[in-house]
């Protein structure tokens, strides 16, 4: 079994990978991830008594708590927890912030004994004010045979350094310390907010329209609070005994509810400026809408009655109603949410180093420092003295401490997830939902892109390509005799001609078994079908060679001529290869089942160059594998009939809506926009994203080891690296919101 928990008071970075750890040492527990970014624990499971140990594990571990609920009460109540929380770490850091200027006054500028009992008081209440919390953080932890963290780094920091008589410098630890966790604090909660906003898909409140009795207090027999079967206003009719008819108006009122309280068929207003709250289908003629936020499209979308509209898109016309299709939980919104948020569980590659390199980073610092205040002070006195003993160990305990403060590995365990989630909501914001982040890893760095043709690189609609008329039949003439043919059949090629008019009527309809249509129109027998069809009944047609299929048409034995019908190639198809290739793809194939001349031609509009053609879907699995060993391969298909390939691929795109939970199962990433140019967005994203990552990386560990060798070396003063750790931690995280900023 499989639960996503929704975690408060995860303000640490390194908790939540001891958090992961603790829980992922239950007996009976698969598997666990816990994101701090988005603060969700994702656990697989085998039994409820597991689920049992996990919650108790999880709302006893430090702060952290269990949310139960998305919605209400306890969702809101945790939140003005943090914010009295934080008031209250302002107004203790202001305090404290007071006594250790009036230390600084009384030690510094005021001379004899009271002076210095005043300087030593103030200090005390001013170290105590913001360090009791992490003393008492460090003695629970220690308790707990957890040692290795950063409350115990800045506990043995500051109390080293009141022990060695720098009690400036020991307030002044703790005092920056607790200023840098919160400003850490609010610079995360901000950036969880900001890439929350982009999501920002919901509509809080759905208007339903509700049917009321009848005025004249006569019963319909109908439930009119469900029966929706009705317009807004249309007459009823009754009979009286006095036999006459009497004609009156169903009247509907209006009322607001959540969207997850919606049904099926409920009918909804949706008014000017608001969000579609569920997926529904559209009762009126027209609407006009702003998909935006949920496709990435600027252009407004103009639907037509009947049209399905998906939730999330922003009414920017006229009032309208519409018909609920699916359930707030099975809808657009829902559904994008939902990936979003748990994508974080899917860890990158970086992501996994990071919290691997931290659990055993700090264990080594600690030994380091250790050694360096134990044994730089013994090589000293060796090499001046000629004797083993300590020489200058005040100064080197100093450093030793300075070097402990400036390893804590915050900057990296924040900003990397941060950077990645960031990734994901952009995508998102661009209508590419991506499922976690190690598949941004593997969008970026792809070299190979397979597509599917038909519904992918084509419209997946049979459309009419060119007409061939001959016998002094003209096109109109002939496409109107095809379409008086195939009118109401049921196969692709017969929607072809849906669109074109005809004053003709088909009458003794008859399918010939491969062969195509035998009819009678005006007295007159009509053939449409294929070339064998004509040859059969000795009719004279010229044999043609295309890419497309060919619908030959003759009437009372006379040859009328011939009409191309194909699935044209997506109108974005070559700009979306074209730009690929432009971005460092090396191979763009195709892989169809469609027979070779047919995939050639799309191929050759689009500009792919490698085509594999008249495959199975075995085939095509086995080729898969084949271009997976010479680099990461992406597949773009339907994702319903092609699922094995997207399977066996390093990332499965789907085209389409968010309509077809099975293209949202079997794929990676979904273009929700239906449009391929989501696909080149996605990968600039991804490449951006993976640069900003490994920015951080590489800055982190740069100048951590910059500032470690400065203060082993006694030239940075342990307040300073105080700063120095905040600032890179700070620097950090804002780098990691420039994943955010547009691309273009």
């Amino acid at each position: 079994m499989k639960k996503v928990l929704q975690l408060s008071g995860l303000d640490c970075a390194g908790c939540a990978a001891e958090l992961e750890r603790e829980i992922a040492k239950i007996e009976g527990v698969e598997a666990a991830s816990v994101s701090f970014v988005n603060q969700k624990l994702t656990v697989e499971y085998r039994s409820d008594e597991v689920l049992e140990k996990i919650l108790d594990k999880a709302n006893h571990f430090e702060e952290v708590r269990v949310v139960f609920s998305a919605v209400g009460e306890e969702q809101i109540s945790p939140l003005n927890r943090k914010k009295n929380c934080r008031l209250l770490q302002w107004l203790l850091i202001a305090v404290s912030a007071v006594f250790f200027t009036g230390g600084i006054l009384f030690e510094y500028l005021v001379a004899g004994t009271l002076a210095r009992v005043f300087c030593y008081i103030f200090y005390a209440i001013a170290y105590f004010s913001v360090g009791y919390p992490v003393l008492w953080a460090t003695i629970k932890n220690i308790g707990k045979g957890k040692i290795f963290d950063e409350n115990f780094l800045m506990t043995v920091a500051s109390i080293g350094a009141v022990l060695l008589g720098e009690y400036f410098e020991g307030v002044a630890v703790m005092l920056l310390y607790q200023i840098g966790e919160t400003l850490q604090s609010m610079a995360v909660n901000s950036s969880r907010k900001s890439v929350s906003e982009l999501m920002d898909l919901k509509s809080e409140w759905a208007t339903v329209l509700v049917s009321n009795e009848c005025s004249c207090g006569c019963c319909c027999g109908h439930d009119h609070e469900h029966d929706h079967n009705h317009e807004h206003e249309h007459e009823h009719r009754h009979d009286h005994n006095d036999e006459h008819d009497h004609t009156h108006a169903l009247s509907e009122t209006q009322k607001r509810v959540r969207p997850e309280e919606l049904q099926i068929g409920d009918v909804l207003l949706v008014k000017a400026g608001e969000k579609i709250p569920v997926d529904g289908v559209l009762l009126d003629k027209s609407a006009v809408l702003d998909t935006k936020s949920l496709t990435g499209e600027s252009e407004h979308r103009t639907a037509r009655e009947g049209d399905e509209l998906l939730s999330g898109c922003i009414n920017v016309g006229g009032v309208f109603k519409m018909r609920v299709l699916r359930q707030y939980n099975d809808s657009a919104v829902s559904r994008i949410l939902d990936m979003v948020e748990n994508a974080a569980s899917g860890k990158a590659a970086p992501e996994k180093f990071i919290t691997r390199f931290a659990r055993y980073y700090t264990p080594v610092v600690c030994c380091f420092a250790l050694a360096l205040a134990i044994f730089a002070p013994l090589v000293e006195g060796a090499i001046f003295n000629g004797a083993l003993h300590f020489r200058n160990f005040a100064r080197w305990a100093n450093s030793a401490l300075t070097f402990l403060v400036v390893s804590c590995p915050c900057a990296l365990i924040i900003s990397v997830p941060l950077t990645y989630f960031s990734g994901i909501g952009t995508a998102a914001k661009q209508g590419v939902l991506v499922k976690g982040a190690t598949y941004l890893d593997v969008l970026a760095k792809a070299k190979t892109v397979a597509f599917d043709k038909t519904g992918t690189l084509t419209e997946g609609n049979f459309t009419v390509c060119a007409t061939y008329p001959e016998n002094g039949t003209t096109a109109t003439e002939l496409l109107s005799v095809i379409a008086a043919v195939e009118k109401g059949a049921a196969h692709p090629i017969a929607r072809a001609f849906s669109a074109c008019e005809t004053p003709y009527t088909a009458e003794r309809v008859t399918e010939i078994s491969g062969r195509g249509v035998s009819a009678v129109i005006g007295g007159e027998r009509v053939l449409v079908g294929n070339l064998l069809l004509m040859q059969e009944n000795g009719i004279a047609a010229p044999i043609r060679q295309s890419a497309y299929t060919l619908v030959y048409a003759a009437k009372s034995g006379v040859y009328l001529g011939a009409v191309e019908v194909g699935d044209m190639p997506r109108l974005e198809a070559a700009d979306t290869v074209r730009t690929l290739q432009k971005l460092g793809v090396t191979r763009s194939v195709m892989l169809t089942g469609d027979h070779e001349l047919r995939a050639k031609k799309i191929a050759e509009e689009v500009g792919i160059t490698e085509v594999y053609a008249g495959l199975l879907p075995d085939g095509k699995l086995k080729k898969a594998e084949e271009l997976k060993t010479v680099g990461g391969l992406i597949y773009v298909g339907d994702g319903v009939n092609d699922a094995p390939v997207m399977a066996a691929s390093d990332c499965a795109v789907s085209m389409g809506t968010l309509g077809s939970a099975a293209a949202v199962e079997a794929s990676d990433l979904v273009l929700i926009s239906d449009n391929l140019q989501a696909l080149v967005h996605g990968v600039k994203i991804a490449r951006k994203t993976r640069f900003i990552v490994l920015q951080n990386i590489v800055f982190s560990i740069l100048m951590k080891t910059a500032f470690m060798v400065l203060g082993a070396l006694g030239v940075l003063p342990l307040w300073l690296a105080v700063f120095a750790d905040v600032g890179v931690m700070l620097l950090a995280v804002l780098n990691s919101l420039r994943v955010r900023a547009k691309i273009k």
